[in-house]
């Protein structure tokens, strides 16, 4: 009995396609930038794992006969045009780290390069490693002073959703006064998993002796805007109180995070202490030293442009709930780009420039209104051919963004005299 070819020709378009998208996303505009986006990001920095995979499943369809006759051979030539292309992303996004640093370089000075020297060579964590730093570095917290710690997570305030990992090395004393990162995660405010977010960066920051903070808050549709950027206020109040019990440095924490993330790493640094998101705990201090905000959204009120409107209309709909039209305010009061103040504090901000969710041009005008208006170095990393959400695996991206924001955060503790 003759076993059925599977459409070999279609499955072999489909996947030159897909690292063609990886290459170069193939829409930029409307509600298709949403699968191009989860075809083309995981497989642009996942590319080794992607082209393994391919390899191993073309030998068994090969072994089962689909790559006989003449479309068999085209559809088997295609596939391996598609590992060819993979091999390219791989290389060209293990070529960027310039692109990362150089930024640095410029907006920090000579300092920055004498800091940057003293960091230990770091070996690459590699994609599929990169899921398993949490349980390595998150220990269990029952025997942790804190109250509110139980079991693997901590918790910063009243509702279900406010948890916390602690990442830090088990071997920390617990009286070091370690600096401090907060990772607020991203998700278009209706998501908002910590899990696996940043895993490259905290994993890298608690090796070399740092506590990372990996929160959670209350999403959308469920909760309304503002619940997210209280949830963050609460978080950088709970972390001020008593990371000093896990060995944390309160007088020294910086926060980061990515999309909407971003967007709420990117409003809590502008707005410390600001009574307005600090409700019951308005005398709580919220300021942080530095702030990592990585593809972030910062202009809420902006109705024309590329995918604007139908940013907009997601908001009315399912985060803030109220017409644009009637409370523009909220909008304006939401966006950082609309925050900005002489006494923020250093910015460093990464944005992809293929970045298909939030297009990099928002990231440009967010710096250039933040340089304009700050006292404080901002420094300012626009990847080459990075989609969104680039820093998630522990692929050349990911490893490139960890280590220059340690750079850039440990140019910031040096400076502070800390």
């Amino acid at each position: 009995m003759t076993t059925r070819r599977r459409y070999p020709l279609l499955r072999a378009t489909a996947e030159l396609v897909n690292a063609g998208n990886a290459v170069q996303p193939l829409g930029r505009k409307g509600y298709v930038t949403i699968p191009v986006f989860a075809f083309g990001w995981p497989t642009g920095e996942a590319a080794p794992v992607v082209a393994g995979l391919s390899m191993l499943d073309a030998l068994r369809r090969g072994l089962r006969g689909d790559f006989k006759g003449r479309s068999g051979r085209i559809a088997l030539a295609m596939t391996a045009l598609s590992w060819g292309v993979l091999g390219f992303v791989y290389r060209r996004a293990a070529q960027s780290q310039p692109r990362f640093e150089d930024p640095l370089r410029e907006a920090l000075g000579e300092n920055y390069e004498a800091i940057a020297a003293r960091e230990r060579r770091r070996r690459r964590g590699g994609v599929l490693r990169t899921s398993w730093s949490r349980r390595q570095y998150v220990q269990k917290t029952s025997t942790v002073g804190a109250s509110e710690a139980t079991g693997n997570v901590i918790r910063y305030g009243p509702h279900s959703v406010n948890v916390a990992d602690v990442w830090r090395r088990a071997d920390l004393p617990r009286d070091g006064r370690a600096p401090v990162l907060l990772q607020v995660p991203g998700g278009a405010w209706a998501i908002g998993m910590r899990g696996p977010q940043a895993y490259p960066l905290m994993s890298h920051l608690a090796e070399r002796g740092w506590v990372c903070v990996s929160m959670a808050y209350r999403v959308s549709p469920r909760n309304t805007w503002p619940a997210h950027i209280v949830d963050v206020k609460r978080a950088l109040a709970w972390v001020k109180e008593n990371i000093a019990e896990y060995g944390g440095d309160p007088d020294f924490v910086a926060i980061t995070g990515g999309s909407a993330g971003g967007h709420l790493t990117a409003l809590a640094a502008l707005t410390p202490n600001d009574p307005q998101w600090q409700p019951g705990f308005e005398d709580a201090d919220t300021s942080v030293v530095a702030a990592v905000p990585v593809y972030g959204r910062y202009d809420w009120f902006s109705s024309r442009g590329s995918g604007r409107p139908e940013f907009i209309a997601f908001l009315q709909k399912y985060v803030v709930k109220r017409r644009f039209v009637e409370n523009r305010q909220v909008y304006l009061d939401a966006s950082p780009i609309t925050k900005v103040r002489p006494d923020a504090p250093p910015f460093f901000v990464l944005h992809g420039e293929d970045d298909s969710i939030i297009p990099v041009r928002e990231g440009r005008a967010f710096v250039e209104a933040l340089k304009e208006a700050s006292d404080n170095p901002v420094a300012y990393a626009e990847i080459p051919h990075a989609q969104h959400a680039f820093d998630f695996f522990g692929s050349p991206h990911g490893h490139f963004t960890a280590t220059a924001v340690a750079h850039f955060l440990d140019w910031v503790k040096a400076t502070r005299g800390n």
